[in-house]
């Protein structure tokens, strides 16, 4: 099943996982460290109350010097933007809808970030395409995500909120990569 497929068919808790599951592994861009949105996964684990999402989303914010509004000098780094934006968009209030529209747009976000630091040359298709299924010339940081994107909304399609565990685990993988990429990407500036 595409990536595109498995969001439409995605629950609340589903849709908000796999838009954090994006975002935290996209919280090196922001310095931020592991435990910032960890609260926020808790929350989803422990049927917190959807009011305490918003919450919890303001202290993140905070953390990260991300307030509701992307600064326009924020715009030097295009990924760590995307980052940011993904992280202004979240919905306050977690409800099914909100959190459809945030998910997919983390979604091509994400995937837009690990394209814009690989190394490996790819063809030009489109993000969409590759959330809808066509894999062909894909570049591997490309590849890898979209593979952490689809795990994580299967995870929790197939076990609810046990998934959640195993969804984190995949999450904190690519933030090393991640992680790893950009400290390559200094290192030979």
């Amino acid at each position: 099943m595409s990536l595109v497929e498995l969001i439409a068919q995605a629950d609340e808790r589903g849709l908000a996982a796999s838009g954090l599951a994006c975002l935290d592994r996209c919280v090196p861009l922001l310095g931020g460290d592991d435990e910032v949105l960890r609260p926020l996964w808790a929350n989803l684990a422990d049927g917190g109350e959807a009011g305490e999402w918003g919450g919890l989303l303001d202290k993140a914010r905070a953390q990260l010097g991300v307030g509701d509004v992307v600064r326009a000098e924020d715009a030097e780094d295009e990924a760590a933007l995307l980052v940011r934006r993904m992280l202004a968009a979240a919905p306050g209030v977690r409800s099914a809808a909100e959190a459809r529209v945030w998910a997919d747009g983390c979604s091509v976000a994400s995937l837009q970030i690990h394209r814009l630091l690989d190394p490996a040359e790819e063809d030009a298709a489109s993000i969409d395409s590759r959330r809808a299924g066509s894999t062909d010339g894909m570049s591997p940081l490309v590849a890898a995500e979209l593979r952490r994107q689809i795990t994580v909304l299967e995870l929790l399609a197939e076990h609810g909120t046990g998934g959640l565990r195993r969804a984190l685990e995949v999450s904190t993988e690519g933030r090393r990569v991640l992680r790893a990429v950009v400290s390559r990407r200094a290192r030979l500036a």
